[in-house]
């Protein structure tokens, strides 16, 4: 999950309306002046987007199954889905979480180690969910399991009502940037898949997600996971005392971009603690972010890299982004906390 939810989903909203305008616009200014050309000019353009996704290489392009608004309203998790006995954040009864402040929490030593209780439990949760990423499992399974494991831990799953958010984790499959909802879809050979996994424990969150590769993945597809997960690790060593937060975004871009690949600017890394969103927010682009580490500072490194545009729409379901070009995207993620001398990442 991302930092400035609500804010990014209105971008992303009017990222669809305007996309749905540029589309009406040109086929009603077309057909305004030469009817037949402005068949040959939609076709023309079909037949672009269709070698366009070509060159993105061989895997299912996942779309929306309703155009009907469909955004789950807020619901606190019965005593069967988590029992009575492990504690919840402040948002889990009504889905609206604490506003943010301006300053960065610096954590004290016991709050780290609380905090690295957490992210391990994320940790061991996203491994487990990576197993099951086969062919045939659906991702409502992947979420049941790993909503099992976590409980068992004496754990919350943090994404469970945040915001509304339905389920327990993030599935996001081939086109899906981000914040896709587990459903019934049964997972397909070749499909990548990114597993989202934050965790309450003893009153902090820890935060990681990793891609999965199901099945036989095309040569793209996996060239994408692999240049996604050295963007991570260059910007996880650029990371220490003294260094600016914008290092973060041009570390990203001066190895992904060369390479032909784009970043989301939509969605961000962010601060956590005992807030599961807060400052810094973090940007994976080239960008000019004011601000500097100090050692206690803990957030999220994320980088969301993509094939075609990064351009992102919404789906009906108000969580779900996919790419307006259907290209696939790729996002790992890891929590770490600034020390003296570096960082220490909690969720390796």
């Amino acid at each position: 999950m991302h930092s400035r939810v609500g804010s990014a989903l209105c971008r992303l909203r009017t990222a669809t309306r305007a996309a749905h305008g540029r589309w009406r616009a040109l086929t009603t200014s077309a057909a305004a002046a030469h009817p037949r050309d402005s068949i040959w000019v939609l076709r023309q353009r079909e037949r672009e987007a269709q070698a366009r996704l070509a060159s993105f290489g061989q895997y299912s392009r996942l779309v929306s199954r309703t155009l009907v608004a469909s955004r789950p309203a807020p619901q606190a998790p019965s005593l069967d889905l988590v029992p009575a006995h492990i504690p919840r954040p402040p948002y889990a009864a009504t889905g609206t979480p604490p506003d943010w402040t301006l300053e960065i929490p610096i954590l004290a030593p016991e709050d780290v180690a609380k905090m690295r209780a957490a992210a391990r439990v994320a940790r061991d949760a996203l491994a487990l969910g990576g197993r099951l990423a086969q062919p045939g499992t659906t991702t409502a399974a992947i979420d049941a399991e790993v909503h099992r494991f976590i409980v068992a831990q004496g754990a919350y799953p943090s994404c469970l009502n945040y915001m509304g958010f339905p389920k327990s984790i993030c599935t996001s499959v081939n086109n899906v940037i981000a914040h896709g909802i587990p459903d019934a879809r049964p997972l397909a050979d070749g499909d990548i898949i990114n597993l989202d996994v934050t965790v309450f424990k003893d009153g902090f969150h820890g935060d990681t997600s990793a891609m999965f590769c199901v099945g036989r993945v095309d040569r793209a597809g996996l060239e994408l996971v692999d240049a996604t997960r050295r963007a991570l690790e260059l910007a996880v060593q650029a990371c220490g005392p003294g260094v600016r937060f914008a290092e973060i975004g041009r570390t990203i871009a001066a190895y992904v971009e060369p390479r032909g690949y784009s970043l989301s600017q939509d969605l961000t890394g962010h601060g956590l603690g005992r807030n599961f969103h807060q400052n810094p927010l973090i940007y994976h682009h080239e960008n000019d972010e004011p601000g500097v580490m100090e050692p206690g500072m803990a957030f999220t490194i994320e980088p969301i890299v993509c094939q075609g545009s990064p351009a992102g729409v919404q789906w009906p379901d108000g969580w779900t982004v996919a790419t307006e070009d259907g290209g696939r995207s790729a996002q790992f993620e890891h929590t770490l906390v600034v020390t003296p001398t570096g960082v220490d990442v909690l969720t390796a």
